[in-house]
């Protein structure tokens, strides 16, 4: 499993069948492109995810990513808002999974983190850290803010601007997350409701639900924990 792969995983809503393959993280982790150091933090993470109930953890990831949008693992959000932009520059990274053999295999939208570092781990390294390079001050802030929330998950972040190799003063995102109001308090988040349109009809699954299941795959391959 390749770090990118491994991040990906980690960086999904945890699913049950995640501790199903343990010992597969746990060697992932053992990643020798990394520092010593880095190595025994990711190691730690992993171990410590493992031994979390899942549905403890489930709650974790929820209330990190799934309350406010200022830690949204949906990339395009932080770049274009909910302008049209956003739903064009969609579009265009579906037209780039499909010429490169991929497809998403579930109803999903393509911005989301996890998913889009499964497809780079199978692009060239050139081409991932690139494309890395150009989230990085995105990646930057999602590392400040889970810093600032005192996550474990920031660590991970920190690992993908590290992959890239980009050049970042995260002294510079971490002080501007210590200025910033959060979006996850729940007055925050009554404001929130109160400015959201209302969703009706039985498509419009709740705020509380976990994210679906979901594939990126080549032709006939399916999203899985392991290699």
């Amino acid at each position: 499993m390749s770090l990118l792969k491994l991040l990906s995983v980690l960086l999904d809503y945890p699913r049950e069948e995640l501790w199903e393959h343990g010992a597969e993280l746990l060697e992932a982790a053992d990643e020798p492109a990394l520092s010593g150091s880095r190595r025994a933090e990711l190691e730690w993470f992993v171990r410590d995810l493992l031994r979390t109930d899942p549905l403890e953890a489930q709650d974790r990831w929820l209330s990190l990513f799934d309350r406010g949008r200022s830690m949204s693992l949906l990339m395009f959000e932080h770049i274009h808002g909910e302008s049209r932009d956003r739903g064009q520059a969609m579009v265009d990274l579906v037209e780039a999974y499909r010429r490169n053999g991929f497809e998403l295999a579930a109803r999903e939208l393509p911005d989301y983190l996890p998913l889009l570092l499964e497809y780079l781990q199978q692009r060239p390294q050139e081409e991932a850290r690139d494309w890395l390079q150009h989230l990085g001050p995105i990646l930057g802030l999602l590392a400040a803010r889970a810093e600032e929330r005192k996550s474990p998950y920031a660590m991970l972040f920190e690992m993908l601007i590290e992959y890239a190799d980009g050049k970042l003063d995260l002294r510079v995102m971490r002080q501007r997350a210590s200025e910033e109001s959060r979006d996850d308090t729940p007055e925050a988040m009554d404001r929130l409701w109160e400015e959201e349109a209302v969703r009706f009809g039985a498509e419009a699954p709740g705020e509380d639900c976990p994210p679906a299941a979901r594939t990126i795959a080549r032709p006939a391959a399916t999203r899985q924990v392991q290699p």
